[in-house]
């Protein structure tokens, strides 16, 4: 068979894998959740070599050094895997669950129930560690998944997801349940995002190069993010010592990730107590600052911001400072340059914390918290697939819930319409 009559096949089958899956029981999957997550530490010896060939590549290419951390693994990430999958096996399984039931005044009881999407494809790039969260969280949601990860880790993956198979047919699991493209040709890709007949549901996982590719080439629904341009909002009400230790882990923790901040907004009536101070402590870090002419006039020796710097998600040591007249225009602001990720106000003013909260149009909107807590895991979810900012038909960090849809099933005793 040619590629695309093999990712054909490989799509049919993963359809029938998850028609199968409608009866499986939580038992059971919880207990196959717990080997897998024990067969990953047992064979960590072939993941590190596996991930080694990946690295070595990886380093000959002379690929940027940021990407070749996001490859790496270690022995503490792989127990990372392994700890994520035994936290899936632990959370409840909501498929099967009555989301609401009600019963009609001609007797009809009417349910409306949680069931799998059904196949999910999964397309992703650089992060071994994504195929173990992958598998696990749409294995226990009763999907099928088919994985087609980046070229750059495709041993790491294949280590992975060869382990984690051999436990799932061990318990007699229809092997189609998991699914990985084994080959590096990026037509690959294109012949997957076609095959609306047998794949309910695409999530591409990685840059936004990599993401807006696949929107324009699926025919299936795709959930995704582009950016993650996130805020943190210093209003004038804010405990000032509160706001710097938020903006300072917002945006320094870990700034190559979607939900750290990239541009700081500050009440004009605080800016000049704030700003100093803040952005002392930021150039200490090597944080680079970009910012409006207030910010400028406050603090000397900085880079002046652009209208492209408010739109860029640098994924770097690198922050907009924009000072803002109130709150409406900090609003505003967020809703125009902000991609409806996270975004996060400081403040001590109860009404003022609500008008952020009901007004700010992203998935996940913070009081007095930094952006970095977007994460499923963070959440209590376990792992997640990703996050989403779309509004449809899930938001946010995406794990077992955004991983279902629901039917409805309807009990009557001779009910006819008239």
């Amino acid at each position: 068979m040619n590629l695309k009559e093999q990712l054909t096949q490989m799509a049919k089958e993963a359809q029938e894998a998850s028609r199968v899956m409608l009866s499986a029981s939580s038992i059971k999957k919880d207990k196959a959740l717990r080997e897998m997550a024990a067969a990953l530490n047992s064979k960590k010896a072939d993941i590190l070599r596996a991930n080694k060939k990946d690295v070595q590549q990886a380093t000959r290419q002379k690929m940027p050094r940021a990407f070749i951390d996001r490859l790496i693994l270690n022995e503490k990430k792989i127990r990372e895997m392994s700890d994520s999958l035994r936290q899936i096996a632990k959370l409840n399984d909501p498929v099967g669950e009555v989301i609401k039931a009600w019963r009609r005044p001609n007797g009809l009881w009417i349910n409306k129930v949680r069931v799998p999407i059904g196949v999910i494809a999964i397309i992703y790039e650089s992060r071994p560690n994504v195929t173990s969260d992958c598998i696990g969280l749409c294995f226990k949601s009763g999907n099928s998944v088919i994985l087609r990860g980046g070229s750059d880790a495709l041993n790491s993956n294949l280590a992975i997801y060869r382990i984690l198979k051999k436990v799932l047919e061990k318990h007699q699991f229809p092997p189609a349940v998991v699914n990985m493209v084994s080959t590096a040709e990026r037509s690959a890709v294109e012949a997957l995002l076609k095959l609306d007949k047998y794949i309910d549901l695409v999530m591409p996982r990685g840059g936004e190069g990599l993401i807006k590719r696949v929107v324009r080439a699926s025919r299936i629904p795709v959930i995704k993010h582009y950016k993650g341009i996130c805020h943190v909002y210093v209003d004038e009400w804010a405990d000032l010592n509160m706001a710097q230790d938020i903006c300072f882990n917002a945006k320094v923790q870990r700034p190559g990730v979607c939900n750290a901040m990239e541009t700081m907004l500050v009440h004009r009536d605080v800016a000049a107590r704030f700003l100093p101070g803040m952005l002392k402590k930021f150039k200490e870090a090597g944080v680079q600052i970009r910012g409006c002419d207030i910010t400028l006039r406050i603090v000397k020796g900085i880079k002046q911001a652009t209208d492209k710097d408010y739109h860029s998600e640098y994924l770097a040591l690198i922050l907009s400072v924009k000072v803002v007249q109130d709150l409406s225009q900090a609003i505003r602001h967020i809703n125009y340059y902000g991609t409806r990720h996270s975004d996060s106000i400081v403040t001590d003013n109860y009404e003022n914390a609500l008008e952020f909260l009901k007004n700010v149009d992203s998935a996940c909107v913070y009081v007095n918290a930094s952006t970095r807590f977007t994460d499923g895991n963070q959440f209590g979810m376990g792992a997640e697939i990703g996050i989403s900012t779309d509004k449809l038909h899930a938001r946010g960090p995406m794990a077992l819930e955004e991983l279902t849809t629901y039917k409805y099933t309807i009990f009557g005793n001779g009910q006819i319409r008239i």
